[in-house]
Formats: C-alpha cells, structure tokens, sequence
C-alpha cells in the first residue's frame, strides 16, 4: 500500500536541500537516509533520501543527484510516497496510520451518528479528522484524546466528546442572540469580549 509521507516544500540554502511537510507519525522511519519513495507526479521520482536534519524546526531532505537550488525548488510541492505494508499497525498502540482512520463512522458517546471520516489534516499543531456529514457538508474533528475518545478499528468507528459548538454551533448561536434579546436596548452593542465563543472555520 502506498502513503504521503511528506510534501516536499521550498528549496533551503544552495546545496540542494528542501524543507518537507511532514504527514507520518514515523518520519525517523519513513524519512531516513536511504529511504527510495515514489513521487506524484511519478516523473519527479523514485528521489532516495541522502541526508536529512532538523533545522529551525523544519526538518531538511537532501536526495540523491539534487546538488544545487535549482534542482531543489524544482521538486517543490512533490509528494512523497512511501510503500507499507498494509498490515503493519505503528509501534505506539495510540498511534494510527491514516488508511486505517479513513472511512471511519464518526459518531457521539450515546451512539448518535455525525458522519464519516474522509480525509486526514496533518496541520502543524494537530491532526484534524475531515468528517462528512449525510448532508454533504463536512466537520473538522481535532484529533485529540479529550474529543475523540474511541478508536475501534473492529466496529470500524471513532468515538468522539465534542465540545459545545464543535459539530453545530447553530444552538449556540441562537442562545447567544437570545441572550443580546434580553439586554437593554443600549446593551451589547460594543465589541464581544476576548475570548467569545465561536467556531473555526
């Protein structure tokens, strides 16, 4: 089975190194020297790992036969495509590969359905589950052990304890109008305070 185990981002100094955007939670594995990984588009690659290092927090690839700027800023916006084997699970049992998140149903404590999980976010600060719902429109679910509570690869579902607001604000919404009602009529119409309610886009 084939992975996006990183994306290659732009070109670093003039010795052919690239920053990359990491997508695995193994990138010492995956992302090691040595490593041969397939490439989209396909004519960019396979590209072998010659070096790698971790600088400002970014973390750096240099590949076998990319020896100047040019050559780096070239493969920018490449994926990187890694071969598993689709029985292998992540040493840390808290830990999943993304083909065995997507397609998940994604439903509450009390067994209520919110939908099914079609795509994995890999953001900076945390992974995000994009959850489709049965009307079309889609959730963001972060993927933090106080949301999602439950991962049962079996009933092939995740469990989730949302936070007011996290999959339908439209209740908090209407009690916060609500709320503005029962001001005076010169109440409320200054700027909400910091930290307000609100859902993320």
């Amino acid at each position: 089975m084939q992975l996006v185990v990183a994306r290659v981002g732009r070109a670093h100094g003039i010795k052919g190194e690239v920053t990359v955007e990491v997508r695995t939670d193994e990138p010492e594995q995956r992302l090691g020297p040595g490593a041969v990984l397939a490439t989209d588009p396909a004519s960019a690659g396979p590209l072998t790992i010659e070096t790698g290092r971790v600088h400002s927090g970014r973390l750096l690839l240099r590949f076998a036969g990319v020896r100047d700027r040019n050559a780096a800023e070239a493969l920018r916006n490449t994926l990187l495509i890694a071969e598993v084997d689709p029985d292998a699970t992540p040493e840390d049992p808290d830990e999943y590969y993304d083909h065995q998140l997507m397609d998940l149903d994604v439903v509450l404590k009390d067994g209520t359905e919110v939908g099914r999980i079609t795509e994995i976010s890999h953001l900076p600060s945390q992974d995000l589950f994009v959850v489709e719902r049965a009307d079309g429109t889609e959730v963001l679910i972060p993927f933090v052990e106080e949301i999602v509570v439950e991962i049962d690869l079996e009933e092939q579902r995740a469990v989730i304890d949302p936070p007011p607001g996290l999959i339908d604000d439209r209740a908090e919404i209407a009690s916060s109008r609500d709320a503005d009602d029962a001001l005076p009529e010169d109440a409320g119409n200054g700027p909400a305070p910091d930290g307000a309610p609100g859902a993320d886009a």
